[in-house]
């Protein structure tokens, strides 16, 4: 079921996405009431009505497109987070983070993004990453590689000699435990600066123009899609531990991400304090 939908359903997940931007997202853009902007754990965790209905949106129509799929939303995982659980389950799953950069979002700033993968048993099969602000759509198939607006990608290394640009988890949403691991890539040779939206990051580090990225938290939705679009491009990812970040079980943190395999494990030893 899942490689037939592979070979012949991937046009009409696109279509999805940009619909539901279209109908949901774009049209409240620079528009937002006050009264559409609510806070969730505090005053920097946001959600919009965009945020709600357009997951809403992409999950009846994703659902619809692979009868007995189950999707695991961010926001549906905040109204009850047992819903987390289909990852684990045999089911395939649709990840979605329908508004990724809800911050920059309201603030009237374009990087943001729609964020969409499916995943199986654990293992990341397709993503979509949609900024329609940017209006740009990357898209990964596993072993198909990587692609911007139907364009080929590829991560590359990282110039011999220069800096690695590196954003790492944002202080406002890390404690302070996790601020002290970070510091760790403050370092000569390290350029670091705080992430935005996670999803473009990824994009950034797919395209070559970061080097890598260090994430202290575990959302699937935040990550999923970002991290197959980095393998394909040739990047690679792991966590302190050693091992690769997967969506289904409880993961070692922080990871890292990486243009390619030196890059991350050199961002994975400082953060280890190896």
């Amino acid at each position: 079921m899942i490689d037939e939908f592979l070979a012949q359903g991937l046009s009409d997940v696109e279509e999805a996405v940009r619909k539901a931007a279209a109908v949901e997202i774009m049209p409240r853009f620079r528009q937002l009431a006050e009264h559409e902007v609510d806070e969730k754990s505090g005053p920097h965790d946001l959600v919009t009505i965009a945020d709600r209905r357009a997951e809403e949106n992409l999950t009846a129509a994703l659902t619809r497109l692979l009868p007995g799929s189950a999707v695991v939303g961010e926001e549906a995982v905040h109204a009850d987070p047992t819903v987390y659980g289909a990852l684990r389950a045999d089911a395939p799953v649709w990840i979605v983070d329908p508004v990724d950069g809800t911050r920059q979002f309201v603030n009237g700033d374009p990087a943001f993004c729609t964020l969409v993968a499916l995943a199986h048993r654990g293992e990341i099969l397709a993503s979509w990453t949609f900024a329609p602000a940017l209006e740009e759509l990357a898209t990964a198939v596993r072993g198909q590689g990587a692609y911007v607006n139907g364009e080929r990608i590829r991560s590359g290394s990282p110039e011999p000699g220069a800096d690695l640009r590196v954003a790492m988890a944002h202080p406002l949403y890390t404690s302070e435990a996790d601020k002290q691991t970070l510091s760790r890539l403050d370092v000569p040779g390290i350029a670091a600066r705080p992430c935005g939206s996670a999803g473009l990051e990824y994009l950034r580090v797919a395209r070559g123009e970061m080097d890598g990225l260090a994430f202290t938290w575990p959302s699937a939705w935040d990550h999923a899609a970002g991290l197959l679009l980095v393998a394909e491009a040739g990047g690679a990812q792991s966590t302190v531990a050693g091992i690769p970040f997967r969506v289904d079980r409880d993961n070692t943190l922080p990871f890292a991400v990486g243009r390619d395999e030196a890059t991350a494990v050199r961002i994975r030893e400082l953060l280890r304090g190896a």
